[in-house]
């Protein structure tokens, strides 16, 4: 398919944001990465995107890379694959160089990220989606897929060509009715699985083979599902110990978010994480004494910083 003009726009440059930039480009996209990591954005310059598959197979593709929101000036459609603790920083960005009439989708993890983008761009101008794809940074704009899985999008007006660039770029993409209730089904499988595999240093399968830790996953879904239901979210998996232990087996090679963030040393999702999960249950009188511990516990393996630079 010909280039779109301007480029669909990436906020980001690590796991995430390298896996859709790779696939879109190699369905013909034209595509500008919009970061502040400057190893990332200096490898991206240089030799572009590689993608590695499960298979071993890689190739690499062309892509722009630029921490100046003014090389992205016009982006009608964005897709914002930054961390939480991020989120006010893109946000800005993306007020600098997005069309009026455009649309930022974000993906991202945990709670309260919509509503920042929204206080910054407009209802109007923002699309909340969830998936559970997996992806490891192997370094600097190299990534390596680690789990396929569906991506659910809200209904948005102007999101029609940004959902067609993603079908064509092989991603399963799906209609979301409800976002909410998207968004706290994903934060049941992220609060399950991404603190324990931060804390025990694993990847997402392994949760799956020690009996004490795939308690704790299962009681950490069900404390985080409880806490949805109290506010009105009725999540589709009607089990979700059952759906939680999917996506760990289907991302089994996945060493998920949160741990690589603590590997390098960086700050994590946490906050918005299983700390939304404990606040949203301090509100709706919910127990959730397993999101406390583990908040805590990650917590003090990484001062959290409050820079958004």
């Amino acid at each position: 398919m010909p280039p779109t003009s301007p480029p669909l726009l990436i906020v980001g440059t690590g796991a995430m944001a390298c896996l859709f930039a790779a696939r879109l480009s190699a369905a013909g996209e034209a595509v500008i990465m919009l970061g502040t990591w400057q190893a990332g954005l200096h490898a991206l310059r240089e030799q572009g995107v590689t993608l590695v598959e499960s298979d071993g197979r890689q190739h690499t593709y062309p892509v722009q890379a630029t921490d100046d929101p003014e090389a992205c000036r016009g982006a009608q459609l964005a897709l914002v694959l930054v961390k939480s603790w991020q989120t006010q920083r893109a946000a800005r960005q993306l007020k600098a160089c997005m069309d009026e009439g455009g649309a930022a989708l974000s993906l991202q993890n945990g709670i309260g990220n919509r509503e920042m983008l929204v206080d910054t761009l407009g209802a109007a101008r923002v699309a909340l989606g969830v998936t559970t794809l997996g992806a490891n940074l192997a370094a600097p704009g190299r990534v390596v897929a680690a789990g396929d899985g569906p991506i659910s999008i809200g209904v948005h007006s102007r999101l029609a060509p940004l959902i067609n660039a993603l079908r064509s770029a092989g991603f399963t993409v799906e209609d979301a009715p409800d976002p909410d209730v998207l968004l706290w089904g994903k934060l049941v499988i992220n609060a399950a699985i991404n603190p324990l595999t931060a804390l025990l240093r694993v990847p997402n399968g392994e949760l799956l083979e020690h009996p004490t830790a795939r308690a704790l996953m299962v009681s950490l879904a069900h404390e985080t599902a409880a806490v949805a239901a109290a506010l009105g979210y009725p999540l589709d998996d009607t089990n979700p110990a059952a759906a939680v232990e999917a996506v760990a087996r289907r991302t089994a090679s996945n060493r998920s978010s949160m741990l690589q963030d603590l590997q390098r040393g960086a700050p994590t999702e946490i906050d918005a994480i299983c700390g939304a999960v404990v606040r949203a249950g301090e509100q709706t009188g919910v127990p959730t004494p397993v999101n406390q511990l583990v908040w805590q516990l990650v917590k003090a393996l990484y001062h959290e910083s409050n820079d958004e630079s």
